[in-house]
Order: structure tokens, then sequence, then C-alpha cells
């Protein structure tokens, strides 16, 4: 459908394109995930691995409905344990959750294309609707647990004198500041690359289809 293909567009432009999150653009962007939302849901769509990709890219857009919920909230909820820092670095999560899902969500989108392309007969048994959900359903999990990583970083600032007590949590949060220390340091190339291999893609197939 052209709708369909029209919100794959402007979702490339959102995430792939544009060097920072707009809010403008943001709010389009969920307003048109919402719009999109609806059509899958129409029995005559079809039902094919790429619309399980646009699925899940619309669903990454929750997201930004909580990061906006989170921020409306903030002078409600005032206590010790939901400090302004945990609040903050809640709604940053969110904001990078909606980002990296669907930047790598996009980015399945577009191999799915290229193969389709080059080589539709050889990688027909990978492009269906269960490998599909599945490697959405990977997508969704690492960057949950990105996300954790980072929410956790945010406890480091509390006393350690309460950590001392409790010597397993301690560890565990050692280790995870760790672990959050070395997933940014590859975030940005990863991110990169991802720009860039989008690009070579859509390269490929545009001087494929001229004559």
């Amino acid at each position: 459908m052209k709708d369909l293909r029209r919100y794959l567009t402007f979702k490339y432009i959102q995430y792939l394109v544009l060097p920072s999150p707009n809010i403008i653009v943001t709010l389009l962007g969920l307003f048109a995930s919402v719009y999109v939302t609806l059509i899958l849901t129409l029995p005559f769509v079809s039902r094919k691995s790429t619309a399980v990709f646009i699925s899940n890219i619309a669903q990454a857009d929750i997201f930004v409905g909580c990061s906006i919920f989170s921020a409306m909230i903030q002078d409600v909820i005032k206590s010790e344990i939901l400090s302004y820092s945990v609040q903050s670095t809640l709604r940053q999560n969110f904001q990078i959750a909606n980002v990296h899902i669907s930047s790598l969500l996009l980015s399945c989108v577009s191999l799915e294309a290229f193969l389709i392309t080059f080589l539709p007969v050889e990688t027909r048994h990978i492009r269906t609707v269960r490998c599909a959900k599945v490697a959405s359903k990977i997508i969704w999990i690492a960057i949950i647990i990105e996300c954790f990583l980072y929410q956790v970083e945010c406890f480091k600032h509390l006393s350690i004198s309460y950590f001392d007590t409790h010597r397993h949590v301690l560890l565990l949060l050692n280790y995870c500041y760790g672990a959050t220390k070395l997933l940014k340091s590859v975030v940005y190339p990863i991110g990169l690359l991802l720009r860039i291999f989008n690009v070579y893609l859509f390269y490929k197939m545009y001087f494929h289809v001229l004559p």
C-alpha cells in the first residue's frame, strides 16, 4: 500500500537521515504510527514479513508516548526513590529505546528489500513471517536490556553506604556499570554503520532498477 510506503519513507528520514530527534517530527511519527497500526488491522493488508517489521516500528512509538507521559507527571510524583535524575534517565531511555528499535527494524526492512531484489529465490526460506517475528523479538529484548543498563547506571550516584550491606547488589551494580561503559563506547559506531549500511543497500537497489 502507498500509505505504508510513505510511512516507511517518513521513518527512514526521521531515524536514519535527520541528525537528531525533532519534537515536531517525533509527534508526527507518533500519529503516523497510530494510523499505520489501524491500517495493519484491516483484512486486506498483506501479512508478509515486511508487515511484521512495520508493525513493530509502529509499536516502538509507544516509547514516545511513555516519554511524554513521564514528562507530564514529573512534577506530580516526587519522592526520594523516584528522584529527578531517575525520572530524567527514564525519559532518555524511552527515547533511546524508540530510536534504536526503529533504526534496527528499518535496517531489517532495507535488508529484506535488498534480498528480494538480488536473491529472491535463495533467501525465500528466511524471508518469512516467523523469521521476521524472531528478529523483531531479538531487537526488542536487546534494546530493553540496553536501556535497563542505562537506567541502573543512575543508581551509582546514591550513597555507597547503602550498598555496603548488600554485597551482591553492589557487585551486580559494578558489573552493570562496566557493561554500560562498554555499551556507550560502541553505540555511536553502530549507529553510524547502520546509516552506511542502509545507504549502501539503497544505492545498490537504485542502480539495479535503472536501465
